[in-house]
């Protein structure tokens, strides 16, 4: 299914091309309370993390918001510099919580009967380097692949521009939960060109909120004594006053704890928020400025985001353009950046016969030294804006004679500023080894950059004098400094789960079942991931192999004549083998030789394998262990219930295992 994703400060949306139009999906308005329906709150996912006393684990969505004793919010906020925010006992990563996000949405999605597997994401237009592989990072971590990151502004003008069909300047003026963005772009013969864009990122719905608490403590005449819970309360009270100001003249906000009400009118608020609003302006008159056009040059404003429709900010654009806004009812301020999304997936499949062109925000490249001085700076290879696809190369030589080894650095970053300056980016350090020392004179290289449509750069280096290829790899992970591989995000969102063995069910049941030998039972399920996986380490770079899976099952097959076999992979495959295998292994799913687990089952492939084996009496064939699943399906501990695989000297050796027992809390020994 061909989707997009509006990854938001405060709430997220998804919606789906259906093949003749957009469906904006209600992923979780089951969970909606009726004091929070306004309309258009059920397409919301908030984008938040929370703990409950009431449940183990983490909540998400409308029961992480509303149900709540302590909420991660704004996890989008500090992609910038992956922050980390305290969960439990322990302190994981913002990109864990967003990753966590993404998975839930992910989840909620499959229990519709509907699957994202793959998305275009949204991200804000000012939105640095940092925050940007981090979003993909985090998506990837969730099991989704991501066909590109397109900027917000961009999304809701192809929203708006797909339902009206003309061209014109648009100026998207997009406040929302975290950021304010204000981007100008140029539509003409079918293609978007963004003209200029400016913004705050550090300004948006969550600022007004504290003002809007701020006014109300005043009127109370203290700051009110709340217990955790009853603050959670006040916050939820204090944002619902604020949507309700946007058509209601006044509200009455109930204090937690003391049963008071407070009134607020909407000229009180909008006095409290009223420099606020005016900074927000200052990136319209920077676009318009930029660009040397008065405002008779814009031809639709475009309001995006929850902020943006608060009176007194539309008011304020409308002065400051002197021109009236597009109404809500054609351009929804909620759900067009998703719509966007979903129709530019559309236009990347090929579903719709339209052209979008993805461009890069910032300047690629890397370090060098000044002959003068010795100071490093940033040496540019693509330039900022560049359509995507783009490949450019610039040669370079290194400061001595007879090096076996340079660093060469990948730099995200903007040519105008120091190396230093907090708004470039580090990706990451790769190492080009000569085949032998070289003096100076013949050791320059040509360093190649090709960054794809997707965002993914891959990185080339060739000996000038030889031609030999020093470096050809692509960049895929970025690990300099705060930025997590996808493997460390995985193994970090196991903390969302509770971070603690879930409580065991009583071990009699269900009863173990009588010892079953490979030849006599004649049945077997496959872990396939595991057997794909078999010597290979995610770490150092390497890939799981269809080929290698297919020819496990073969040998099995040959060695017991006759034999049902059933192969299990689990949803992440498909987007870690290589490409030349992903379309192999989508035919092997769709021809029922693998069975692939739809996204958000419980336990996932794991479980799956172990149910159907008892199902079938059937013998697993895995190096796993399955330690989570040993106290509920016991049997599978039992002598002739699951077979190890290796792999000698190609030949492939099925032998009896029985996995190692996982101990239980408080039952190890010293």
């Amino acid at each position: 299914m061909t989707t997009g994703i509006d990854f938001g400060t405060t709430n997220s949306v998804v919606a789906q091309w259906n093949g003749d139009d957009v469906e904006v999906l209600a992923l979780d308005g089951e969970h909606l309370e009726d004091e929070w329906f306004y309309p258009s709150f059920e397409y919301l996912f908030p984008t938040i993390a929370g703990e409950s006393s009431l449940r183990l684990g983490t909540l998400f969505g409308w029961e992480a918001k509303l149900r709540s004793n302590r909420v991660i919010e704004a996890c989008k906020r500090m992609l910038g510099s992956d922050g980390g925010v305290q969960l439990r006992d322990r302190r994981i990563s913002a990109t864990a919580v967003a990753a966590g996000v993404f998975q839930a949405m992910r989840e909620r999605a499959a229990s519709s009967l509907t699957s994202i597997d793959s998305a275009v994401i949204t991200v804000p237009a000012n939105a640095k380097g940092g925050a940007r592989y981090r979003t993909r990072a985090a998506a990837r971590a969730a099991g989704i692949a991501v066909k590109t990151l397109l900027n917000e502004p961009t999304a809701a003008a192809l929203s708006y521009m797909h339902d009206i069909q003309e061209e014109g300047t648009i100026m998207v003026f997009d406040w929302g939960g975290g950021t304010i963005d204000v981007t100008v772009l140029e539509h003409k013969d079918g293609v978007f060109e963004e003209r200029a864009s400016r913004g705050v990122t550090q300004l948006g719905g969550l600022e007004i909120d504290r003002r809007l608490r701020e006014l109300i403590v005043r009127k109370i005449g203290r700051e009110p004594e709340l217990s955790p819970e009853e603050r959670r309360q006040f916050e939820l009270a204090v944002e619902r006053t604020k949507i309700r100001l946007s058509t209601e003249e006044s509200v009455l906000t109930r204090i937690p704890g003391s049963g008071r009400l407070i009134e607020v009118s909407r000229p009180e608020l909008e006095e409290q928020i009223g420099r606020l609003v005016e900074r927000a302006l200052e990136p319209a008159r920077m676009c318009l400025n930029d660009l040397g056009m008065d405002t008779t040059g814009i031809t639709d404003i475009l309001m995006i985001g929850g902020t943006s429709q608060m009176p007194c900010v539309r008011r304020a654009v409308e002065r400051l353009m002197d021109a009236p806004t597009v109404p809500a009812e054609i351009c929804h301020p909620m759900t067009a950046v998703a719509r966007g999304a979903a129709i530019a997936a559309a236009i990347m499949d090929g579903e719709l016969d339209s052209f979008l062109q993805v461009s890069s925000m910032y300047a690629l490249g890397t370090t060098a030294k000044r002959n003068d001085d010795g100071r490093r700076f940033f040496s540019e290879i693509i330039k900022p804006r560049s359509p995507l696809p783009t490949r450019e190369k610039k040669n370079y030589t290194p400061m001595k004679d007879h090096q076996s080894e340079l660093k060469i650095e990948i730099w995200e970053a903007d040519p105008d500023k120091p190396l230093n300056d907090p708004e470039n980016f580090q990706l990451t350090t790769l190492h080009v080894c000569y085949p032998k020392p070289l003096p100076r004179s013949e050791a320059s290289f040509t360093l190649e950059y090709t960054y794809q449509q997707d965002g993914l750069l891959h990185v080339k280096a060739t000996l000038d004098k030889t031609g030999d290829v020093l470096v050809d790899q692509e960049i895929s992970d970025f690990t300099h400094g705060l930025t997590l591989t996808v493997d460390q995000i995985r193994r970090e969102m196991t903390a969302l789960d509770g971070g603690a063995p879930r409580p065991a069910p009583p071990v009699s049941v269900p009863a173990p079942r009588p010892p079953v030998s490979p030849p006599a039972g004649k049945r077997f399920v496959v872990d396939g991931s595991n057997v794909a996986w078999l010597g290979r380490d995610a770490r150092a770079g390497d890939s799981p192999s269809l080929e290698q899976l297919l020819g496990a099952v073969a040998a099995l097959k040959e060695q017991h004549p006759g034999c049902e076999v059933d192969v299990i992979v689990d949803a992440a495959l498909a987007h870690q083998v290589s490409p030349e295998e992903r379309r192999e292994l989508e035919q092997c799913i769709r021809t029922g030789v693998v069975a692939q687990v739809p996204a958000g089952t419980e336990g996932k492939a794991d479980r799956l394998v172990v149910t159907l084996a008892e199902r079938k009496d059937a013998v697993i064939v895995s190096n796993d262990s399955f330690k989570e699943l040993q106290d509920e399906f016991p049997w599978f501990l039992a002598p002739g219930r699951m077979l190890g695989v290796s792999n000698v000297g190609g030949e492939w050796v099925f032998l009896e295992r029985r996995p190692v027992r996982a101990r239980r809390p408080g039952t190890g020994g010293r």
